[in-house]
């Protein structure tokens, strides 16, 4: 399709499957890398992924299947990443294809962790990938109602309007609206800020905290996105948009959010290491606030006392009622 040339989904989670079917929607055929080769023959004998949304059904012959990463990126020119943030290194260093031409689209929706960088980032300093080809998706958007083919949007951020546009198009239907922003950066780490907030809120939950105490919560924390973003990525935006406050208010309350489920979890009194037992799928929001409290003291160092509550909670064995009693103290 145009400037995107062949495309590739990278990815086999239930992301990565939302994603493959919006795009066989407007687009006759996709490349898919999937890393098992049980779970790309169960795909083609049942039609479906098994494993993640195993209730949408996908026509097999226009996908080109592959267990080698190097297979399908070297068969495309433009790169749908979708593997679960903890993940992502791993796979994507696999990756010995030039790819500094090619366009990446990242749907990671999280850090490099180790690295602490967006994923965009990444690309453009370990592979060459230059800015215009570099494109994110935000939300606010789950898997699982693009799935159910819910009324849903998302926001395309590139520093090229016309390439945003053209992938909006190509993943664009009569349900699913695009949106398009040149704030790429501001977008990537609002995606991974709603993920620590939808902990915070679940944690609320979890401890029977009420809506009142929620309602505080997320309100201040949609100024602590705002002032950690305007630092790290400076230039005019309104923090109100779909792919801030939107996206965070999604993950913050909805059931399908795995870091709200994850942070009622603890609310509740299991202790960390159980919740990450309990789920079955990655809560990346787990990874993400370290590495943005990692990030904040080292760069902007702006005023998080959300993210450095769920910090404390997380990875210094603080307990949920008493960080909240202190946090509850900064609001306004």
């Amino acid at each position: 399709m145009g400037r995107l040339g062949k495309i590739a989904v990278i990815g086999s989670g239930s992301w990565a499957t939302a994603l493959a079917k919006l795009l066989l929607n407007n687009n006759d055929a996709i490349n898919w890398y999937v890393r098992r080769q049980e779970r790309i023959d169960d795909f083609i004998r049942y039609h479906r992924n098994t494993v993640y949304l195993s209730d949408v059904t996908f026509d097999t012959d226009r996908i080109n299947f592959y267990s080698d990463i190097n297979g399908a990126v070297a068969d495309a020119d433009t790169l749908v990443v979708a593997i679960p943030s903890p993940y992502f290194k791993d796979e994507a260093e696999k990756i010995t294809e030039d790819i500094s031409g090619k366009n990446i689209v990242s749907a990671v929706k999280g850090l490099v962790p180790g690295d602490n960088m967006i994923v965009t980032e990444w690309f453009a300093r370990n592979y060459g990938c230059h800015d215009s080809n570099l494109m994110v998706i935000g939300g606010p958007c789950h898997a699982e109602e693009v799935a159910l083919d819910h009324l849903s949007y998302l926001t395309i951020g590139c520093h090229d309007p016309e390439k945003s546009r053209e992938f909006g198009k190509a993943i664009a239907g009569v349900r699913l609206k695009t949106i398009h922003s040149e704030d790429v950066e501001g977008i990537e780490y609002a995606a991974v800020l709603k993920n620590v907030y939808a902990i915070a809120s679940g944690m609320v939950n979890g401890m029977k905290a009420g809506d009142n105490f929620k309602a505080m919560l997320v309100c201040n924390a949609v100024r602590e996105m705002r002032s950690f973003i305007d630092a790290i990525a400076p230039m005019p935006r309104d923090i109100c948009r779909s792919a801030y406050l939107g996206d965070l208010l999604v993950t913050a309350y909805s059931l399908f959010s795995r870091n709200h489920n994850f942070g009622a979890m603890i609310g509740k009194g299991h202790s960390v290491k159980a919740a990450k037992m309990e789920m079955e799928m990655v809560a990346e929001g787990y990874y993400g606030t370290r590495c943005m409290y990692e990030i904040n003291g080292a760069t902007v160092n702006v005023d998080m006392p959300i993210l450095e509550c769920v910090y404390r909670i997380l990875y210094q064995g603080i307990s949920p009622k008493e960080a909240f009693s202190k946090v509850s103290e900064t609001f306004t």
